[in-house]
């Protein structure tokens, strides 16, 4: 079942999502880039903050609160990273992390439709972070319904821009590309629930990127 979704996925985006995503990298000046890509990271905080506080972390939650705080004010509603030229480092959870801080198992490994790779723990979690985003969040709180499609479609293409050259690597690299995906994000998993402290570390990570 995950390889027929995974060949699902895999049509969707070479066929769509990549072309466009090229399209997007070649026509934006690379600090408008920039600046989506603050924008959205600055949001993606409210869910770090949430479940760093659920997770009892109080140096995270102070952090990111500082974060949001400082990008949002100072950075021009997150267009500008101030907070990292300032030292204030980002840290990433979810509530697929907070589960495993609590001990749930990842359970079998599962591909979603469109949204990838995930396990029986992250993909309830996912949900969670929808619900705590479309709670919170202003781009819920306050646009408008089309307003927010905007801004969602943009997100997405900002996403799979960031990723075009980890997709190169991988499609060089991998001889079995659903394999070397699966395992990149199980083990990326266990080593963000574990705040790093892992045995194995995987090749490329194909899921994140960091700015």
């Amino acid at each position: 079942m995950n390889r027929v979704i995974f060949s699902f996925n895999e049509v969707i985006d070479d066929n769509i999502l990549e072309p466009v995503a090229e399209g997007y990298r070649f026509i934006t000046p690379d600090p408008v880039e920039d600046s989506v890509s603050n924008f959205f990271n600055n949001l993606g905080e409210i869910n770090t903050i949430v479940n760093s506080a659920l997770q009892m972390k109080l140096d995270k939650t102070i952090s990111s609160t500082s974060r949001f705080v400082i990008n949002s004010s100072v950075g021009i509603f997150g267009l500008f990273d101030v907070a990292t030229s300032l030292g204030i480092q980002r840290h990433r959870e979810d509530f697929g992390q907070t589960l495993g801080f609590y001990g749930f198992s990842p359970g079998p490994y599962l591909v979603l439709p469109f949204f990838g790779p995930s396990s029986f723990r992250d993909a309830p979690g996912f949900y969670v972070d929808v619900m705590i985003e479309k709670d919170i969040s202003p781009i819920h709180t306050e646009l408008h319904h089309e307003e927010r499609q905007v801004l969602q479609t943009l997100d997405i293409v900002d996403t799979r821009a960031r990723l075009l050259r980890a997709t190169k690597i991988l499609d060089t690299a991998a001889k079995d590309k659903y394999i070397f995906i699966r395992e990149s994000y199980l083990q990326k998993r266990e080593s963000q629930v574990n705040d790093g402290d892992v045995k194995e570390e995987f090749e490329i990570d194909v899921h994140s990127v960091d700015y």
